[in-house]
């Protein structure tokens, strides 16, 4: 499309056929996206209505993640040439550092043998850039770079600005607070974005569009006349080296301290400063060595393309080699952070936890419809979630509410809370290991309560939970079911000792009940609410399903013996698999149609062909 041209009808073809394919590869996806979107809110990505944090003070961001934790990793701006030679800033936390290292000789200065700084100087802290930790740098290859530059200058399709504009753009707001500008915007106003944590993960757009580039690059040059290959490949190679060279040019304006030194310096005592001093000259040393490592791939790869432009090795034969060094370039440095080491037998991986002694006892109890606690685990105790119905677990997207109900509740030992959510055992380490200690005062699974209390906020909500006997009372939003409060506030229901709700099933997905009671009340169960695609019946008609406690489903029980079920049927499930299917089945008939096409004009061609 050429705007002088005024081909208009070509431009809306081509975005049509663009608009089409977006919305049926939405389509095809809907069912995952349409239950995200349902969750992030529930979710502590989704909107926090508390105004008040834990301490009294207030609330710094009420939708989404706080803008602190959304950028606590932010790239460095100068870090940023890690994409091409990948140990400017240190590498990873911890980097291996052998015999050659300047670690090494100030273990042997204090009088250690070889053996004890050899182990002394196998792994050190090296990485003194600005995100808190970094397990491997984020390396794109000096390969890649190179030809990326090559595209840039032999390649004369605009599209090769479309993809630089999606690096430099994901490579900007991987800067995240060091580039408040673009990325404060974005957190406000780009729909989801203030869902994410690590900003530096962006990358993934330059991940992609470099590579692209690099390819665009090398099959142009390959086609390319003379002359236009060899002006390409002399720019490029002046800037992939004139790079190289400026950096190490400006070597001197950086200190190679890290924000960890201090802690190091405290944590080595007396030898913390030589510790920190022997770092940092190993930190220069791996600066240097990394620009010189890279610089020689791009000279490698110059010297293949200008064989293959002096017809000393054919198109093929260039390819092979370029290739054979990117991926050298690209495996040398992924082994010093995977390797052989890091992968482990299938049997470890269906088996990453070992049973202590304590989770194989609780283990034993016949009635597994409890939870286990593990407080030095806080919210987050992958290894107790492994082996039983944790109250906590490994996740980012943890309900928000039960989050809040630790950060609020359960820091500040509110046994109540143990209670109201049937945890059983809380697991505890001790000098002897892991112990467990037995919780008789846990609510069990469903109970009916004799007073419900009122709450007209979120924050006197959260409050209530201090003090409340879950086992008599319950508290619920005046707010949240304005006239089923109404009703319930103010009376005391009546229970008697052979008043008991018995769960008697129990699925993720399916939970049955039978109640006994000769008065009517409200049961609550310790299962959390969520507010779609559950469905509550008690004798097989519907009801309400109301929110307890925060974070606990309710009903209105009529007095009397009942079976109660909570079935999971989410809507957005349904109706998304509609989507994905149609979508699905309009892309193939698409596909279809257009094969079809395809094969016809070439029959039509073939048929005009032999009669002419």
């Amino acid at each position: 499309f050429k705007l002088s041209e005024r081909d208009f009808k070509a431009l809306s073809t081509s975005l049509g056929v663009f608009v089409i394919a977006a919305l049926l590869a939405v389509g095809a996806n809907a069912t995952n996206l349409l239950a995200t979107a349902e969750y992030t809110d529930f979710s502590t990505r989704g909107t926090n209505e508390l105004t008040q944090a834990p301490d009294g003070t207030p609330v710094s961001t009420t939708t989404g993640m706080s803008y602190d934790y959304i950028t606590e990793y932010s790239y460095g701006k100068a870090e940023s040439f890690n994409l091409i030679a990948p140990r400017l800033f240190g590498g990873g936390n911890s980097e291996k550092l052998g015999e050659k290292s300047n670690v090494y000789e100030f273990a042997l200065s204090l009088g250690a043998s070889p053996l004890e700084a050899a182990q002394f100087a196998k792994e050190g802290p090296t990485y003194w850039g600005n995100q808190p930790i970094v397990a491997a740098p984020a390396y794109i290859g000096a390969v890649v770079f190179f030809l990326m530059l090559l595209a840039l200058f032999v390649e004369n399709r605009k599209i090769k600005y479309v993809f630089l504009a999606g690096a430099l753009v994901s490579l900007i707001l991987s800067w995240g607070k060091n580039f408040p500008g673009l990325t404060n915007f974005f957190i406000d106003y780009v729909p989801l974005y203030n869902k994410f944590r690590a900003v530096s993960s962006i990358q993934v757009i330059l991940e992609l569009c470099m590579p692209v580039l690099a390819v665009l690059g090398l099959h142009t040059f390959l086609k390319a006349e003379d002359k236009e290959r060899m002006k390409a490949l002399q720019w490029a190679t002046l800037s992939g080296l004139g790079v190289l060279i400026l950096l190490w040019l400006f070597k001197g304006t950086f200190s190679f301290t890290g924000l960890n030194d201090a802690y190091i310096e405290q944590e080595y005592g007396e030898i913390g400063p030589g510790f920190v001093r022997a770092l940092v000259e190993d930190r220069k040393a791996m600066y240097v060595s990394d620009l010189f490592r890279s610089g020689l791939f791009m000279v490698v790869v110059a010297g293949v393309l200008l064989a293959s432009l002096r017809k000393m090795v054919t198109s093929t034969v260039a390819v092979v080699l370029v290739g054979i060094t990117m991926v050298t370039d690209l495996v040398l440095i992924n082994k010093k952070y995977v390797n052989s080491d890091d992968f482990v037998s299938a049997r470890e991986m269906d088996m990453p936890f070992q049973a202590t002694q304590a989770d194989k006892e609780i283990l034993e109890d016949d009635d597994l419809h409890y939870r286990v606690f593990e407080p030095q685990g806080g919210m987050s105790s992958a290894r107790s979630s492994f082996f039983h119905k944790s109250l906590g677990g490994y996740s980012a997207v943890k309900p928000q509410r039960i989050q809040q109900l630790y950060d609020y509740h359960l820091t500040q030992n509110n046994m109540e809370i143990l209670h109201m959510m049937n945890v059983r055992y809380v697991l505890q380490r001790g000098e002897q290991g892991l112990m467990y200690a037995y919780n008789e005062e846990a609510n069990g699974n469903a109970w009916f309560v004799k007073k419900v209390q009122g709450v007209s906020t979120a924050d006197a909500y959260i409050k209530a939970l201090k003090g409340l006997d879950t086992k008599k009372e319950a508290v619920m939003s005046t707010t949240e079911f304005p006239e089923i409060t109404k009703e319930l506030l103010n009376i005391s229901f009546e229970t008697d000792s052979l008043s008991q709700i018995r769960l008697v099933e129990y699925k993720p997905n399916y939970l049955k009940y039978e109640t006994q009671n000769s008065k009517d009340g409200v049961a609550v169960f310790s299962e959390v609410y969520y507010p779609y695609g559950w469905v509550a019946k008690i004798n097989g008609t519907e009801v309400d399903i109301l929110r307890v406690n925060y974070v606990l489903r309710a009903l209105k029980v009529p007095a009397g013996n009942h079976m109660i079920e909570f079935t999971f049927q989410p809507q957005v499930v349904q109706t998304g698999s509609r989507i994905a299917l149609f979508s699905s089945l309009l892309m193939l008939l698409l596909i279809g149609g257009g094969v079809y096409y395809e094969a016809k004009i070439k029959m039509d061609e073939n048929r005009n062909g032999f009669k002419a």
